[in-house]
This record gives structure tokens, sequence and C-alpha cells, in this order.
């Protein structure tokens, strides 16, 4: 086990302690039929009932809760991390700006300015907001903030696997979804520090695979974005990435999954597990799905990311 990453369970540790007061500790729920057909006992670790209706508000939580008071941040997002930035930059008093793709939910880029945020769009998809973002950045005007490659960020997502090991008796598996890999690094150090014999799959969308396709090569590599029902993890990784070595050191297996296999999961998860929730998350179940059979007998926890979802695409895949 790296330093590197046991140095992001003791950052989660901390991080727990300066976050818990502005986030929910989100529950660990039992599926009603996910992995029943197979003898796989399935976990559902709810963030999509978190107080942004996302994960990404303890990542954004952990880094504003250590910058200054004064000054200007910016930061990218394609709506969920600026939806848990802007509400943090609300709770902590801080001045930010974020910058959206025009290809953003309407829905979360309504939550976004309801925090009182400054917003830019910019760019056809994630990839193009952020480095807009990190232009205005280097002008020298404002602070970025990364969506996933930063540690401050990392550290407050890998909280969910403090709480994971908290709440369930045993973990064998956990599923998590792939996009810049903030959340998948936060998560996979914290196992791997405190629970080492946890398997960690990494579920990537077939349609933006760029952390699956740079841990292949060892390196960050150009891919082709399509578009995907799981829009929260489209977009590319920057070329001097933490997340990427992170990724590689506690990743046991990375699945992959098309559309098709994704809006099946959001169906199961809207009709046998009675949650509606955003693409990114019913990936992580999809990637689950694809594997379980050689689960049976085991504990598996399933990361459901969140839950800020565009109503009309929502429905209709589900009632599709």
């Amino acid at each position: 086990m790296s330093d590197n990453v046991l140095q992001v369970a003791a950052n989660a540790v901390q991080a727990r302690s300066r976050i818990q007061q502005h986030i929910y500790k989100t529950p660990l729920i039992p599926a009603r039929v996910a992995g029943k057909a197979n003898s796989a006992n399935v976990l559902f670790k709810a963030e999509n009932f978190q107080l942004t209706g996302s994960f990404k508000i303890r990542g954004a939580t952990s880094k504003l809760s250590i910058h200054p008071a004064d000054g200007n941040l910016i930061t990218a997002s394609s709506g969920n991390h600026g939806i848990g930035a802007a509400c943090a930059a609300k709770a902590l008093s801080r001045k930010l700006t974020v910058v959206v793709p025009h290809s953003v939910v309407p829905a979360k880029l309504a939550k976004i300015k309801s925090y009182g945020a400054n917003v830019i769009l910019a760019g056809d998809d994630p990839g193009q907001a952020e480095q807009h973002a990190q232009r205005l950045a280097a002008s020298g005007d404002y602070t970025y903030v990364s969506p996933y490659n930063d540690a401050g960020v990392i550290a407050g997502q890998g909280t969910i696997a403090l709480e994971i090991l908290e709440q369930a008796e045993r973990v064998d598996n956990v599923f998590v979804a792939m996009g810049g890999g903030g959340l998948i690094s936060g998560i996979g150090s914290v196992i791997k520090a405190f629970s080492p014999r946890t398997k960690v799959y990494g579920v990537s969308a077939i349609n933006s695979k760029a952390l699956a396709e740079s841990m292949a090569a060892g390196q960050v590599v150009e891919t082709e974005h399509k578009s995907t029902v799981a829009d929260a993890v489209a977009g590319g990784i920057d070329d001097d990435t933490i997340t990427l070595p992170l990724a590689i050191s506690v990743i046991d297996q990375v699945v992959e999954c098309d559309e098709e296999e994704i809006k099946a999961a959001l169906k199961a998860l809207a009709f046998e597990e009675n949650m509606i929730v955003e693409g990114s998350a019913a990936l992580a179940l999809a990637g689950f799905n694809k594997v379980v059979e050689s689960l049976a007998g085991q504990t598996s926890v399933i990361v459901l990311c969140g839950a800020n979802y565009d109503q009309g695409i929502i429905k209709s895949i589900i009632c599709g």
C-alpha cells in the first residue's frame, strides 16, 4: 500500500471533523431485490439522500473549509460539484464562481444559482468547462478548485467510506462509478487503509471512460467522449491528475457498462428499490449486475452517488 493512499485515508479522517456539521451522514440501505437471485447481499450507500442530492458536497466543503475566507474561488462542474461547491461556499461565506458547460442539466444549473454563486457558461462538455475555468484562474483573478484533482476534495469524498465501514458489519466489495476519479480515489484509499480485504470495483461508462483508459495505459490518454445518461461521470481528466495513480493503487477491478445497461439499472432502482437516482448512480449498480454471479454469499456496497437528474430524461428512460 502506497504512502499516498495512507495519506488520503488520514486526510479523510481529518476532513470528517471539519465537514460533519455541514452534511448528512447518509444511510446504508439493504436492497429489496438487487443480488437476491444470486444469493448476494447488497447494501446501497444512499448519497442520493445527501443534503444537495449528491456526494459532491463532501469534497467541496472539505476543500473550501481549509481555504482562506478572502479571495475569489473558481471551479467547473457538469452540475453536482457545482451544486455542492455553491452550497459549501454559502455555508462557509466564500466567494465562488462556477463554470458549467452549455450541456448542463437545467435542474442542476438552477440549483447552483439558488445558492448565490456566480455562474459562467462555457464549452460544450465538462472538460471544456474545466479548461475555461483553469484559464480564468491562470489570469490571477481566481484560485482554481478542481472537482476531483485536489487532495482536499478527495479527502472529503473519502468520508463516505468511513461511514460505510462504521455502518456495515462486513464489506466484501464496494462498487463506485468512475468519472474524474475523486470519488473512487477517496473511497478506495480509506477502504484499503482500514479494510484491505475489501475489493474495490470501479465502474466506467463506455461512452466516456477517460480514467479507465488511462488506467489501462498507465498514463493520461485522450479518449472520445460520447453522450451518456451517466452525465456526471462524463469528461476528461487533467494531465497532472493525482487521481490516476491513486486509482491504479486502490481499484481491484474495472467494469465497463454501456448505455442500455445503465438504463436497465435506472429502471431497477425505480421499480424494484423504490429510488429514483441519476445515471451515474445507476452506473454503479449496472457494474454490480455484470459481475453479480461471482459474488454469492458476499456483502457488496453500491454507492448511489446522487439524484440530481433531468426529469424529462429520467421519465423517458423509466417510462419509455
